[in-house]
């Protein structure tokens, strides 16, 4: 579905990866999901994902956090993680630097903006993702690669995608002032075709490939 995607929206060949969003399903599924192809995987609670991270050791996984951060999480997250995509506050920015290993690769980040301005939902404000991201630009242990996203659900396709060209035209502006940003960041189960016309370099999706959560 992603390729074909790509081909109705002019988009590149493989330009839109896929985050398989595996919280509350097994490392049994997991494990199955891996011998597709996939590599990347997301989770949403850091105790979860350890036992998961650890019973999966032997495959070449790319583990993802992409839940809101707690403050006594993060060291947890800076050890187990290769991806965080929830960054929000200058000062989970600063523990998650301290907390990773120098023994370790930086710990790819990329900033959550709430486009929707939703009470519910973490995320940072579209005029303050430069901030945080420059921040996150000059720390040591971290490496900024992009901007991730969950807009408010909306089922009509043009609404959607004027959402994600918001988010887009931030993330092409600010690609110019940090070259290592090259992650959008954007699309799920329900938006994925919205966010890939819009230029997502990664759709997140749970439901459409494990099925319902347990």
């Amino acid at each position: 579905m992603i390729r074909s995607l790509e081909a109705k929206y002019s988009r590149p060949e493989s330009s839109v990866k896929l985050l398989a969003v595996s919280k509350r399903h097994s490392a049994a599924s997991i494990r199955q999901a891996a011998k597709t192809g996939i590599t990347d995987f997301g989770e949403n609670f850091v105790q979860e994902a350890e036992g998961k991270i650890a019973e999966l050791v032997d495959l070449q996984l790319n583990w993802h956090f992409i839940g809101p951060i707690q403050s006594n999480k993060t060291r947890r997250i800076a050890e187990n993680f290769d991806w965080v995509q929830s960054l929000d506050r200058k000062k989970l920015a600063y523990r998650l630097n301290e907390q990773r290993s120098i023994e370790k690769t930086a710990l790819n980040v990329c900033v959550q903006v709430n486009l929707s301005q939703e009470f519910s939902k973490s995320g940072i404000s579209l005029e303050s993702a430069e901030t945080l991201g420059k921040l996150v630009n000059d720390l040591p242990n971290l490496c900024l690669r992009g901007l991730m996203a969950i807009p408010a659900p909306e089922k009509n396709l043009d609404r959607q995608r004027k959402s994600f060209a918001e988010l887009a035209l931030e993330f092409y502006r600010m690609r110019e002032l940090f070259p290592t940003m090259d992650t959008l960041s954007m699309g799920m189960s329900k938006d994925f075709e919205a966010a890939i016309a819009e230029g997502s370099t990664m759709v997140r999706i749970g439901t459409a490939l494990f099925g319902k959560r347990v």
